[in-house]
């Protein structure tokens, strides 16, 4: 199992193959930007795998989809990559990866972060969990979400993780000069990352519009597969 581990970290095509490595440090925020289904979340649970891989543990948000349906693309895309190994080495490295992640829902209308401040509270005063890395799907980047994301900002520096984000983008947005779309422009500020996907034929192209100067692999030839939604 343990070598299966190592094979799959080594062979992540971001190229964050440390235990100790993330793209983004403590505290600071990622962003996943595509128009609605081009595979923001399916990149955001291959992160997510990766960094439970690395012992480290993830807290997947939710506000559109139930649980099941997020354990559902975790496993499915944990499938995907581990296809040419047998089933019993697989299984046993699922077991050892489920205890890293943590899924929590809200309603869209129902989140703000008193609310995942206190939830947060009840897992990690209880020693129940712990996260390094915290995904918010489905976040609406809207004209007052400045100050949302500077709250959950300072909560990231206090709890020590970092977070990434799905924003929805839409086709005839205006872009800044630096290709930012408009839903990010006004918050760019506070992203240390910005990932974006750009469907194009069959492949969905992984634009990098800022950050990762740790990644080691070339940017500029990784898509996601259409099939598998896997990072090739």
């Amino acid at each position: 199992m343990m070598m299966l581990k190592k094979d799959l970290i080594t062979r992540h095509p971001l190229g964050i193959q440390g235990e100790e490595t993330d793209i983004i440090s403590k505290g600071g925020f990622g962003a996943v930007l595509s128009r609605a289904g081009v595979g923001k979340t399916a990149l955001l649970v291959q992160l997510a795998l990766n960094t439970m891989l690395r012992n480290r543990n993830v807290l997947h948000i939710s506000l559109n989809d139930p649980v099941d349906k997020i354990t559902l693309w975790y496993k499915e895309l944990f499938n995907h990559l581990v296809q040419r190994h047998t089933v019993e080495e697989t299984s046993q490295l699922w077991e050892f990866l489920l205890p890293h992640r943590f899924i929590m829902t809200f309603r869209v209308a129902g989140f703000s972060v008193l609310r995942l401040r206190e939830r947060l509270a009840d897992l990690t005063g209880q020693n129940i969990f712990h996260p390094d890395m915290v995904i918010i799907d489905g976040l609406k980047f809207n004209e007052s979400i400045r100050e949302c994301l500077t709250d959950l900002k300072k909560l990231a520096g206090e709890q020590s993780f970092h977070a990434w984000f799905s924003v929805h983008t839409h086709r005839h947005e205006e872009t800044s000069s630096d290709n930012i779309p408009s839903p990010l422009l006004a918050v760019e500020d506070l992203f240390d990352v910005a990932l974006q996907l750009q469907p194009a034929g069959t492949d969905i192209h992984i634009k990098p519009l800022k950050g990762l100067s740790n990644v080691t692999s070339d940017l500029s030839q990784l898509t996601l597969d259409a099939s598998s939604m896997l990072i090739k």
